[in-house]
């Protein structure tokens, strides 16, 4: 069988087989994420059919109001990991505290931070929306694990990946050993290897940003996409096209298959918060990715993978993509 007939979970399988001291904890949980990604799958698919559209009445540890598939996909995420024995415990972008494991259901070796509907204000215009997540190990001696124990820095994740929902849904995800990319065969059920190691160009001609923001950025930005906007006009050795989602996977995504650079970086209106993206839940997930497909990704003055974390819902600035232009950003912010 070629590599692109191959299942995620053969490939999981596989990735397991080839290390000899592997248990199987980490493919049982791989296997019960892909369960949960089918079922927001199918719930985004069918928004415009099932009056799941809009907001819910509630707001989430951000105080950000809800949408009512916000509220439906952490419910499946929980739902289907809580039980199965692979975590310890889970932290959800949309809980305050961590989630424990109820004390019927056996605990396992890793811990998980989700953010179980990234781009969710996207969701009523039908634009592409996804789910990102990040697995740690638990502290072994750690049987009830504390919001301490998830203060753990991007380079020690264990694996990080993210769904999108788009025209196709796709999971994306890493464990140290690549990137690889798997389309879900709606007829079988399957999501099937159709990216294999993919790679980032170093150099690319596109870049992804909210420019209404412009007056906010700290100088080194707004010289970076001031020399873009101007192109070859402005001393630039190529032009440069703009893209902007409003919806993070989107956007990595398009970084994965064809280039770019995306900057959600510090503004004047965020330092007192950190930034606008949360570290665990968006920020290190996607910078492992990121790096592991031949990128770079940077608060601007630091490697997002060697934040330490203080906080769960922590923010940060983010700047990823390709790796020469992301050096360029980089040396700008040196150079201030």
């Amino acid at each position: 069988m070629s590599d692109s007939g191959k299942s995620v979970i053969q490939f999981i399988v596989e990735e397991q087989r080839a290390n000899p001291g592997a248990s199987g904890d980490l493919s049982g949980l791989l296997s019960d994420i892909v369960s949960a990604c089918k079922k927001i799958s199918h719930q985004v698919g069918r928004i415009g059919l099932s009056g799941l559209g809009g907001y819910a009445d509630s707001e989430n540890v951000q105080g950000e109001t809800q949408k009512k598939l916000d509220v439906i996909s952490n419910e499946v995420m929980i739902e289907h990991l809580k039980w199965t024995g692979h975590l310890a415990a889970m932290a959800s972008e949309e809980n305050e505290e961590i989630i424990q494991i109820p004390a019927r259901y056996p605990k396992g070796k890793y811990l998980i931070c989700f953010d179980p509907l990234d781009g969710s204000g996207n969701i009523d215009i039908n634009f592409s929306v996804g789910t990102i997540f990040s697995i740690l190990r638990a502290p072994e001696a750690s049987k009830n694990p504390s919001l301490k124990d998830f203060m753990q820095p991007g380079t020690e994740q264990v694996c990080a990946g993210f769904c999108i929902y788009g025209p196709s849904t796709m999971l994306v995800m890493t464990t140290g050993r690549g990137v690889n990319g798997f389309t879900l065969d709606r007829d079988v059920g399957e999501f099937m290897l159709t990216h294999p190691n993919m790679r980032i160009p170093k150099d690319t001609a596109e870049f992804a940003i909210n420019v209404s923001n412009h007056r906010f950025w700290e100088e080194p930005v707004r010289r970076y996409i001031d020399e873009c906007i101007q192109g070859v006009d402005g001393g630039r050795e190529k032009n440069f096209n703009m893209r902007w989602n409003a919806s993070m996977v989107a956007e990595i995504y398009r970084i994965l298959t064809r280039g770019g650079v995306f900057m959600y970086p510090m503004d004047s209106r965020l330092v007192k918060q950190g930034g606008r993206l949360r570290l665990m839940y968006e920020a290190s997930p996607m910078s492992f990715i990121i790096e592991q497909a031949g990128g770079l990704s940077t608060t601007g003055y630091q490697r997002i993978m060697e934040v330490q974390p203080e906080d769960i819902h922590q923010r940060v600035p983010v700047i990823l993509g390709s790796k020469n232009e992301v050096d360029r950003i980089i040396k700008y912010h040196q150079q201030t």
